[in-house]
């Protein structure tokens, strides 16, 4: 049964009778967020695999009645994340966390359909609470399956903080270790992609196969984690489907799981921030924004990389002909700065900058050290409305100390 929304694609809906927001403001794109679930939804149907939505890469539940015309399913990794998908998405939820607690795993049973665990350890702790669970919903139907992580430590990610297959990693368990399946072991999960492509896939698969695949007949479901760029206008969706398919021949047992983060909502998203004075530095000049890559574009800093600008040119533009920028935040951090950038005319005060692709993994990440004002968060319907889904104010920083 699907939760009532507050808001829906069909509600009434009083769009702001507005040109543009004032900045700095996400604005998330209706048609493009369509897009993105029509390509994922093709992917889904035509390889058999299932896909849920995985809340680490975004949550911003207002645009959940779009997704949810799509997809219901989520994967938590934590209890409001739980919590999010069964008001507002859904009530398939597959948990995984690096540990539970005696406090919060009762929490997950009753919120969850699948749940999996970092450690054998952690499976022998909580495995008898699961079948119990099971016995005594029997008449009513309501189960959670039980689920192992494994690391197939085939590393195919270059960023070490988001790979979870290097030496000494916390995630999962090496083959080394597993010599049989705890009992009621319903299905395994691996996760070792980040923002990658079906080839990527394939050599996680093959190594897989190689080191668990006596599990594999023994099991029902293999949830292959997140990290499938499958929107990405490069990625090859018919390998995809060629290798996932051929995985199901091999394991027709296997219920196959994906729960791509970046993949929903990527490039359906960008935040538009305004110049406020320009400095120079040691022949360094820095356009300073009203927006922070400290506060609110924090992956930039992490991974690092450096944002798409749509009023910028192409790196490879010649010096001859450009002028070049770097970003400066609004923060006193003192590494609140991405750059460079090649602008056609010099930046001022005034000036309007488009930085692309900022929904997935940004605003889940965003906080408001220095008090920097939040920026606000709207979306841009199919008719080409404005809707202001939330604006944050001195209250927001406040109570989030009370």
């Amino acid at each position: 049964m699907r939760p009532n929304h507050p808001i829906s694609p069909d509600s009434p809906i009083t769009p702001n009778n507005i040109s543009a927001p004032s900045t700095p403001y996400y604005l998330v794109e209706e048609s493009r967020l369509r897009s993105n679930m029509r390509k994922l939804k093709d992917v889904e149907e035509r390889s058999g695999v299932k896909i849920i939505m995985a809340f680490k890469a975004n949550a911003l539940w207002k645009t959940f009645p779009i997704i949810s015309e799509y997809f219901t399913a989520s994967t938590a990794s934590s209890l409001n994340e739980m919590k999010l998908s069964l008001d507002f998405l859904g009530s398939d939820v597959h948990a995984y966390c690096p540990v539970y607690t005696d406090e919060t795993f009762p929490k997950f049973l009753e919120g969850c359909t699948h749940i999996t665990f970092n450690s054998i350890a952690q499976f022998n702790k909580y495995y008898p609470e699961i079948k119990k669970y099971n016995a005594e919903h029997i008449e009513d139907g309501k189960r959670v399956s039980p689920g192992l992580r494994v690391n197939p430590q085939c590393s195919v990610i270059e960023t070490d903080i988001y790979n979870p297959c290097i030496p000494g990693s916390r995630f999962g368990v090496n083959a080394d270790d597993l010599k049989e399946l705890p009992e009621g072991c319903e299905g395994l999960h691996f996760h070792a992609l980040c923002e990658s492509s079906s080839y990527d896939l394939e050599k996680v698969l093959e190594a897989t196969k190689s080191q668990f695949g006596k599990f594999l007949p023994q099991v029902k479901w293999l949830n292959m984690g997140g990290g499938h760029l499958i929107t990405r206008n490069d990625y090859d969706t018919d390998h995809f489907v060629k290798i996932t398919t051929e995985l199901t021949k091999e394991f027709p047992n296997l219920q196959l799981i994906i729960e791509p983060g970046s993949a929903f909502t990527w490039q359906t998203g960008d935040l538009i921030t305004t110049v406020l004075d320009v400095v120079e530095n040691s022949g360094i000049k820095t356009a300073i924004i009203d927006a922070s890559f400290a506060c609110h574009m924090p992956d930039c800093l992490e991974m690092p990389y450096k944002p798409t600008i749509a009023e910028a040119l192409d790196d490879d533009a010649p010096d001859n002909n450009s002028y070049t920028y770097r970003l400066g935040g609004n923060s006193c951090l003192s590494g609140d700065y991405v750059g460079d950038w090649k602008f056609s005319t010099p930046l001022k005060a005034g000036d309007k900058l488009t930085l692309l692709d900022m929904n997935h993994y940004t605003t889940v990440k965003t906080n408001m050290f220095n008090g920097i004002q939040h920026p606000s968060i709207w979306l841009k319907n199919i008719k080409g409305d404005y809707v202001l889904l939330r604006e944050f104010s001195y209250d927001d920083y406040r109570d989030r100390m009370d």
